[in-house]
């Protein structure tokens, strides 16, 4: 085996000047390297891309971590360069120059090293890449593995106290990273949870107004009316104060941390009935005419008929919304294989291009375009799915929209 040594001295000197007899030894066969030291910055710089490309064959290995030159730029390449020059200045008894570098060991609470705001990059990037923090403990762990392993096969034994620079580096790069990606995280939680909580109360009072937007049009029909409360219209009234108490009760029930399956199996004729009542006191209001088809008596459906009902009222409130003036709305229901289906068609003129898949977006705002219809729509698909059922839009161009809610049919046995 034969090394241009001259060459490397060259091109190396400007980073550090070697005494001979270590500097000959990297290029010595390995029966001679047994009881000397090396410099293991060389050693470092001289084998760098060997040690990126195993490091990136044990990233590769792991499930998912398929790891990219830019998703490794404030990993190990620039750790690697980092922990050379650390023990470059060490070797020169630069310790200034070594500390700025890589940091005490313990890390330093008032500033961060380079390889600290290198390794806090490195910990952000993973999280945004959707990687856990054992991931972020791995590539530190991959590097020193990497170096051992190496240095064993090239039989080039390190000096004890460039162990402990490279142990300390290490610390400081792993808590630094480890640091900044669990502080991200907890951010990103918070977030959530914040996005979570005003998304629920959102949806509690857009159902709270809902119920008490129904039961003031029930008082003013039976007052213009002077109509007696026990017909009809004051059952519409009875109800959206019983949805009313209900909602309350279910936010109780929800600070409470308490839960339970209020599922029931009724008639869909009956249900659709009960729709059709309050239905048509808001849609005197909207210039739309309003059609009910008939509704097999014999069909039921076990689902939360509360839910069910706020649901299919916001889909009724949203046709009566953008159809048409003087265009009709169809409510439907009718089964289909083991489904219940009930559809909701309008006469809105048809959905623009992407429209169906931004409408059930919460807190989008409304226009009349149709895409994003603010909380209404969100509230009745996650109403629906919570009873394993699915709620689905579908474009007629020129004509309108048909919204569809799919219910399994109750089991027979």
């Amino acid at each position: 085996m034969s090394t241009n040594v001259s060459s490397i001295s060259q091109s190396q000197a400007p980073i550090v000047e070697f005494e001979p007899a270590k500097h000959e030894l990297l290029a010595c066969p390995a029966a001679s390297c047994l009881t000397k030291e090396v410099f293991m910055h060389r050693f470092l710089l001289n084998n760098r891309d060997e040690l990126i490309a195993r490091c990136k064959a044990k990233v590769a290995q792991r499930p998912l971590r398929a790891a990219t030159d830019k998703q490794l730029a404030h990993g190990v390449p620039m750790f690697l360069d980092q922990l050379t020059r650390t023990l470059s200045a060490e070797d020169d008894d630069e310790l200034d120059l070594s500390i700025a570098i890589s940091g005490p060991s313990g890390g330093d609470t008032l500033a961060l090293s380079e390889i600290g705001v290198s390794a806090t990059a490195h910990g952000k990037e993973l999280l945004n890449l959707g990687y856990t923090v054992d991931q972020v403990v791995h590539d530190y762990g991959d590097l020193c593995q990497a170096i051992t392993d190496l240095a064993f096969e090239r039989d080039a034994p390190f000096a004890v106290v460039e162990f402990r620079t490279l142990n300390r580096c290490l610390d400081n790069a792993i808590a630094d990273a480890v640091t900044e990606f669990s502080a991200q995280r907890d951010a990103q939680i918070s977030v959530q949870q914040l996005a979570g909580e005003k998304q629920r109360l959102g949806f509690l009072v857009h159902e709270l107004r809902n119920s008490l937007g129904t039961a003031t049009l029930a008082v003013r029909a039976l007052e213009l009316g002077h109509m007696a409360i026990s017909g009809a219209t004051g059952a519409v009234l009875k109800r959206s104060l019983s949805t009313l108490g209900l909602l309350i009760s279910r936010a109780t029930a929800e600070v409470r941390g308490e839960g339970a399956d209020q599922r029931q199996t009724f008639s869909v004729a009956s249900f659709i009935a009960d729709v059709d009542l309050v239905a048509r006191l808001d849609v005197a209001r909207k210039g739309a005419v309003f059609e009910v088809r008939t509704v097999d008596p014999s069909l039921a459906i076990l689902a939360n008929r509360d839910l069910l009902h706020a649901a299919l009222a916001n889909l009724l409130q949203n046709a009566f919304k953008y159809t048409q003036e003087n265009s009709m709305v169809t409510l439907s229901a009718y089964a289909s294989g083991e489904q219940v289906l009930i559809d909701v068609e309008d006469h809105c003129g048809g959905l623009p291009p992407g429209g169906a898949a931004k409408m059930f977006i919460p807190f989008s705002p409304n226009s009349d375009s149709r895409a994003g219809l603010g909380l209404g729509l969100s509230i009745a698909r996650q109403s629906i799915e919570a009873d394993n059922g699915t709620l689905t839009v579908r474009d007629v161009p020129g004509s309108g929209c048909i919204f569809t809610i799919s219910l399994p049919l109750p089991s027979s046995s």
